[in-house]
């Protein structure tokens, strides 16, 4: 081969190569899809990398087992409670993550708990009575009701307790999204802003809605939603708040600040009725031991002196 063969052939490489390695910097310069993705869906539920779309065995032989009696008991309960509407409301207010089938199969389960508990002392004391066989089977379906209406109290309190974290979390978090919007923000920008630094049961909620937006619900919408789901006057007028200042562009950041700090005031004000209420209950102690006490004190001297002196 000549030498201008042996210099084409070597061009020819070095041109390859050289196409080879832009093509690589160009591919290794374009973002990841994951990354380009990320964003918009890192408020939603996440999967674990080994979970499938195809339905789980059961956990456990004991679920495989009684799951269908469970079920078939849940049905039940169901027919014989109703209510479905309210129950699937207060699960969506305590933000538990479970439908009302599931929540009566707990029901079961506690009054089953609370049955077999009271079988085992029903038991106990049919061995030294008899006689007592009829009241002590009445003393185990009582504890199977009550065991389901304590799983039902227990839902009402977790909303109760979720919705009082949520208030006292209100003014911090609509403050953060006033100074986030007075900065030049949008609204969706600082919920986003404010989700990702802060946490708590105001800042899920807030997650949710971003959730919602992100897979292309309407902000306005998102917000209503939230609205209805919020069992807090406070939280609602909030949420239908920002609907208003996204529909219609009005400023967001004074009404932000004016909430805040109506719910400041209302919860000094309930502080202050609270210490009235309980200003009666702390004279039980001072009525009842504190005076007593005092009066011993003031009288045993004499009684004691007296006891000396007369014979």
């Amino acid at each position: 081969m000549t030498l201008t063969m042996w210099g084409g052939l070597l061009g020819g490489v070095l041109a390859v190569a050289a196409l080879t390695i832009a093509a690589r910097v160009k591919a290794l310069r374009r973002p990841l899809l994951a990354t380009r993705v990320l964003p918009y869906v890192r408020d939603l539920p996440q999967m674990s990398a080994n979970a499938e779309l195809q339905p789980r065995p059961p956990a456990s032989a004991v679920v495989a087992v009684f799951g269908p009696m469970l079920r078939s008991a849940a049905q039940t309960l169901e027919r014989v409670l109703g209510g479905a509407a309210s129950v699937r409301r207060r699960l969506e207010r305590a933000n538990l993550s479970m439908s009302v089938h599931e929540f009566r199969i707990q029901q079961v389960t506690w009054g089953l708990l609370a049955f077999s508990g009271a079988a085992v002392l029903a038991l106990l004391a049919a061995l030294g009575a008899p006689g007592r066989t009829i009241p002590l089977l009445i003393l185990c379906g009582v504890a199977f009701v009550l065991g389901v209406l304590l799983r039902e109290n227990r839902l009402t309190a977790q909303v109760t307790n979720r919705e009082r974290a949520m208030l006292a979390e209100f003014p911090t978090v609509a403050e953060l999204l006033a100074l986030s919007v007075a900065a030049g923000e949008g609204p969706v920008s600082a919920l986003d802003r404010v989700v990702l630094r802060s946490n708590g049961e105001m800042a899920a909620e807030l997650s949710r809605v971003l959730a919602d937006i992100r897979t292309g619900t309407a902000v306005s919408r998102a917000l209503d939603e939230m609205a209805n789901r919020s069992g807090l006057p406070v939280v609602a007028r909030f949420a239908e708040g920002m609907a208003v200042a996204v529909e219609r562009g009005t400023p967001l950041s004074d009404v932000l600040h004016a909430q805040a700090a109506d719910v400041r005031e209302a919860g000094r004000r309930a502080l202050i009725e609270s210490g009235a209420r309980r200003e009666v209950l702390m004279m039980v102690p001072v009525v009842f031991l504190v005076l007593p006490v005092t009066v011993l004190f003031a009288f045993w001297p004499g009684v004691v002196g007296l006891s000396l002196v007369v014979p």
